[in-house]
């Protein structure tokens, strides 16, 4: 086979490859955390929440669900309906008022007093709309910690 006709076959060859791998979407599941906790002098809770989109569409963060239990005690359900749409690869937040059970309040006075770590784990759902898709339910079962943030009186983060 002449060396051109080769080079033309192969030019060919690769920018069939490229042309065929154009924009993939892909819904993957959705990472939740929280980002902090701000106790007010009620001992109610602003809990922010964060929502971290690993998929490439865009999506609507329809609902959340999630059971919250700090130092292993249950803290209460964390409930609400953002509405609003995360780009691909991108995060934000949603801050939601949490009345957290009194062994709860006990452990995030404990960490906040001592300066220590703050155990917590949230279990539950998210319900997502991808863009052009529809609607899906996400299981969540998520473990981390907070600290106390340094100046900042009654917040873990």
């Amino acid at each position: 086979m002449p060396p051109r006709l080769l080079l033309l076959l192969l030019s060919c060859t690769v920018l069939l490859v490229a042309c065929s791998h154009g924009n993939i979407k892909r819904v993957s599941e959705p990472a939740v955390s929280l980002q902090q906790i701000s106790v007010a002098s009620d001992g109610r809770w602003k809990v922010e929440l964060r929502l971290q989109n690993y998929s490439t569409v865009s999506m609507v963060y329809d609902a959340v669900d999630l059971q919250v239990t700090v130092e292993g005690q249950p803290a209460g359900t964390l409930a609400g309906r953002p509405g609003f749409s995360i780009g691909p690869g991108a995060a934000d937040v949603v801050t939601l008022d949490l009345t957290p059970t009194p062994t709860a309040r006990m452990a995030v006075a404990n960490a906040l007093a001592g300066s220590g770590m703050l155990g917590y784990a949230l279990k539950g759902k998210v319900t997502v709309t991808p863009v052009e898709g529809a609607q899906r339910s996400f299981e969540i079962d998520m473990h981390s910690t907070l600290s106390p943030a340094p100046g900042l009186t009654g917040v873990l983060r």
